[in-house]
């Protein structure tokens, strides 16, 4: 038997004793204790741990910080300055207790042990893991005042950190914790005599407070009142009497405040959650409480349970989804010894059937999610309820204006909503936002499924879900317009949050039970938002459908249609998910914006044009209408309009070989361009347009022979278009400068950096078109590290993509390196067929940028063929071009080429 502190543990019995009393820990992380005592004050590496606790088995290293954790809990490790397992970071842990080793004499008797202080305080069945700060505070509270309440909603937690902290204030009670459960005294009378009762106070008369008082006047207890919400008015009439006329204390839990004199409020907020699944590691999403408290109970349920990476973000996802309530999570969790992660994540949508596996030692209405909401719910006083149901059709925050707009009926008008919100709030049900100028209000996310099934219930649900959308379309209605007149960015502070909302509408209007006239009105209006925060996918979808109600309806030729098709044609550039021609929408954007005299709609349409005409590879066509652009902003006079001109034409002449000509035009536009202050570039032209300007800059200065000029503007221009948060900008710059200036000079480090970066943009937002790009970048980089077979594969796959889109702007200097890299396979056939495919593109399209460079490709396949003479050739007309076009950096690989052809030929 090996004794520590309070504790024995038993290797013969695999068991802890505290006191006497069995602690409750599962077996392994009994193993990891056994391990640790017995090499006691020594180092035991995570290895040895994890071979202890988990023989001939694979399991994450995040599985034994779960465990570990626990038994620091069991054994309440770091209270009272005592501490027992220490980490030893990196390494593994070292047990620090003095440790003796008891015969059978040594072992004390049962009930030799010190006599427990007085009170009733239950043992700790929920996890505290989060709650350490909140236990702190009311510590600190009671050091101030002698009535403080825990207030929260349902199942968050409330009366496991009210007996945590009656825990740590036992010292400061002779007189014991006192833990009285209110939840089934219904009658507010009887709430003294529940307390006198559990005292052994008799109470002889009809007035029982006064008689109760008078026998604990002088007693230094702590009294802990739990579940106080139904019966508030009597809890708090106690509690004050106790504080005022006697040296007791009061712990109260509720689900609002007791408004007693003297109280303090604590309000208990949600387990913390990660914001972000993607690519969430196991450590990481352990470092949040919530994420702790699943593991925690997945384990406990079913022990063979393991957290690893790719466990990770469903399990962030699910307690993401449960708003950080502990009551959900731990129920979620109870149901992974039948179900995988995944089905929990999916069964969420019917979250009140799912979680229904409390413990049974728990209260009835903390047993199920629908009895804690059933709970609070059925204490509302009708009207209450009524505005609690329509609620539920928000989605996201809401100011009291918008929940007048929305729920004002017959019924809601006695109401006076802004005094009905507070009151929810104060009972928890809605969650209070006060740090802007206006409040702002919430439904947690399973308390809004309940509102919303309520909602169905009473038949109530399609006028509700009406009103909403009528009062969505309105505000973005008044968005649109404030586009023109708002800075971008308060414009964009003001209606980004309302994104969700307006989902939650669009989805009811196009709905069976919808209404497509008011579905297209709300299409309309958002597209300014969706292009503002880069949804194209969205968009896409969005405008598709309300286009084809307009057609189907004779109003293709409307301003509605003309908007729409802009958006749709704007949103489908970068994807391959395309139902209409973008060539296509553009033409008839442009035709409706001249019909109609709508110059914004104009440059917008020409814009669309030109960058669709470099995606398809056609930059004399593209330079044409770069053109008609400049000509058109000119004449409207708007400087900042003109200088997107400027940077269109410089552009163009770029991928026509012209650079002095392109630089002048975009260093131009840089001095003196200035973002509008409202009017978004970002949504009027796609991209941020100085990052996409210095995008242009950095290829010309690479061509022009100034690398490291080039790479550092790169990636200033890569750190400032990720402060922007406008991801397509972000993703242009790395497709058509950063990964390709860090190709050429072949910083590696970068490469896989910003295509890894391109990759998670690409991806999450399904911009098909340049995630093929990083395709192509990794066998690019690949063939540069020295795997030609990896290298080749990669790009071939990638230049497969693109030869089938209509997105090729890049394809040619793909297919160059493609056909590099099959030379120095020695596959010299395959090599010659893809060059002369490039050069081919190339003189088709008046594609000059990159010719001196597959000319020179071109000399290095002959250069490799022994019956091949041309290779000079080809090396001398590349020089020419080179020098045509001021490129020193292709005249320069161009004349190593050449000077390495000539050693090899012994020239």
């Amino acid at each position: 038997m090996l004794s520590f502190g309070p504790f024995r543990l038993s290797s013969a019995e695999l068991v802890l004793l505290e006191n006497d009393l069995p602690v409750r820990i599962g077996h392994r992380a009994l193993d990891i204790l056994l391990a640790l005592v017995e090499r006691a004050g020594d180092l035991v590496t995570k290895q040895e741990l994890i071979a202890r606790a988990w023989p001939r088995t694979f399991v994450d290293e995040g599985n034994l910080k779960v465990h570990v954790a626990a038994l620091r809990k069991a054994l309440r490790d770091g209270r009272d300055d005592l501490r027992y397992i220490v980490n030893i970071p990196g390494r593994g842990y070292k047990f620090v207790a003095p440790v003796r080793v008891l015969e059978e004499t040594d072992t004390p008797r049962p009930g030799a042990s010190v006599a427990p202080p007085p009170g009733n305080l239950p043992a700790q069945l929920g996890s505290i893991v989060g709650r350490s700060d909140q236990v702190e505070t009311i510590v600190r509270l009671f050091s101030e005042a002698r009535l403080v309440t825990v207030v929260g909603p349902g199942g968050i937690g409330k009366t496991t950190v009210a007996v945590a902290t009656a825990e740590r204030l036992l010292a400061r009670f002779p007189d014991g914790v006192w833990f009285v459960d209110l939840a089934p005294v219904t009658d507010p009378a009887l709430v003294p005599t529940a307390l006198a009762a559990l005292l052994g106070r008799p109470v002889r008369s009809t007035l029982p407070i006064p008689e109760l008082i008078t026998s604990l006047a002088d007693k230094a207890m702590l009294i802990v009142l739990d579940n106080c919400e139904h019966l508030v008015a009597a809890a708090a009439c106690l509690a004050e009497a106790l504080v005022r006329d006697t040296a007791a204390a009061v712990l109260a839990t509720s689900r609002e405040p007791l408004r007693a004199g003297g109280e303090r409020v604590l309000r208990l907020p949600p387990l913390a959650v990660p914001d972000r699944s993607d690519g969430l590691t196991a450590a990481e999403a352990l470092s949040y409480p919530a994420v702790r408290v699943f593991v925690e109970r997945a384990i406990a349920t079913r022990d063979s349970f393991t957290f690893t990476d790719t466990e990770a973000p469903l399990v962030a996802a699910i307690c993401r989804r449960l708003d950080g309530i502990a009551l959900a999570i731990e129920m979620a969790a109870g149901c992974v010894d039948s179900l995988g992660l995944a089905d929990i994540a999916r069964l969420l949508d019917d979250r009140f059937h799912l979680l229904t596996r409390g413990r049974r030692t728990a209260l009835p209405r903390h047993q199920t999610l629908q009895a804690a909401l059933d709970w609070s719910y059925g204490l509302l006083p009708a009207p209450e309820r009524l505005l609690f149901r329509r609620l539920g059709v928000f989605a996201g925050w809401f100011t009291t204006t918008a929940a007048e707009a929305v729920v004002a009926t017959d019924e809601t008008r006695p109401l006076c909503v802004a005094e009905a919100i507070a009151s929810l709030a104060s009972k928890s049900l809605v969650v209070v936002d006060v740090a802007g100028e206006t409040a702002r209000y919430r439904l947690l996310d399973s308390t809004r499924a309940y509102a919303l099934e309520k909602l169905a219930e009473t038949g109530e649900i399609a006028g509700a879900k009406r009103a909403h959308a009528e009062h969505c379309r309105d505000l973005f209605t008044t968005a649109a317009r404030d586009w023109d007149l708002q800075p971008t960015a308060a414009w964009r502070a003001t209606w980004q949050p309302l994104a969700d909302d307006l989902r939650a509408a669009l989805d009811w209007a196009c709905g069976p039970d919808g209404d497509v006239a008011l579905a297209v009105a709300l299409t309309v209006a958002a597209v300014p938002l969706w292009l503002e925060l880069s949804l194209l996918e969205e968009c896409r979808v969005r405008a598709d459908r309300a286009l084809a109600s307009l057609e189907q309806a004779g109003a293709a030729k409307s301003p509605e249609a003309m908007r729409l098709y802009t958006a749709l044609a704007w949103s489908q550039m970068y994807t391959s998910t395309r139902e209409r021609e973008t060539n296509e929408m553009w033409s008839r954007a442009l035709a409706l914006a001249e019909a109609f005299g709508d110059v914004d709609h104009q440059l917008r349409a020409l814009w669309g044009l030109w960058a669709d005409s470099k995606n398809r590879g056609r930059f004399r066509d593209a330079a044409a209408i770069a053109g008609r652009f400049s000509g058109l902003a000119k004449a409207t006079g708007q400087t900042s309009d003109v200088l997107v001109g400027e940077r269109m034409i410089g552009d163009s002449l770029h991928f026509l070989g012209e650079q002095d000509a392109a630089r002048q035009h975009i260093e131009r536009m840089l001095a003196t361009y200035r973002a509008p202050r409202h009017r978004s570039d970002q949504v009027r032209f796609q991209f941020d347009q100085t990052v996409t300007a210095r995008m242009t800059l950095s290829r010309v200065l690479w061509l022009q022979g100034r690398p490291g000029e080039a790479l550092r503007m790169a990636a200033e221009t890569v750190a400032a278009a990720e402060a922007l948060d406008h991801p397509l900008s972000l993703c242009n710059l790395l497709a058509q400068a950063a990964c390709p200036i860090a190709l050429l000079v072949g910083d590696l480090d970068a490469v896989r950096r910003w295509t890894a970066l391109l990759i998670s943009l690409t991806t999450r937002d399904a911009l098909h078109g340049w995630r093929t790009y990083a395709t192509c970048f990794e066998g690019d980089a690949l063939l540069q590290a020295g795997d030609l077979s990896g290298g080749i594969a990669r790009l071939q796959a990638g230049v497969d993509t693109l030869r089938k889109a209509t997105f090729v702007q890049y394809l040619t200097c793909f297919l160059g390196q493609l056909a590099a890299g099959l030379c120095r396979a020695d596959r010299l056939d395959e090599a010659r067929a893809v060059i002369d495919e490039a050069l081919t593109r190339c003189e088709a399209t008046d594609e000059a940028w990159c010719i001196a460079e597959l000319l020179r490709i071109k000399g290095e396949i002959a250069g490799r063929d022994p019956g091949d003479t041309s290779a000079a050739d080809w090396f001398a007309r590349s020089l020419d071009v080179a020098r045509g076009q001021n490129a020193l950096a292709w005249e320069l690989r161009t004349a190593t080429s050449l000077v390495a052809h000539a050693q090899r030929r012994g020239g």
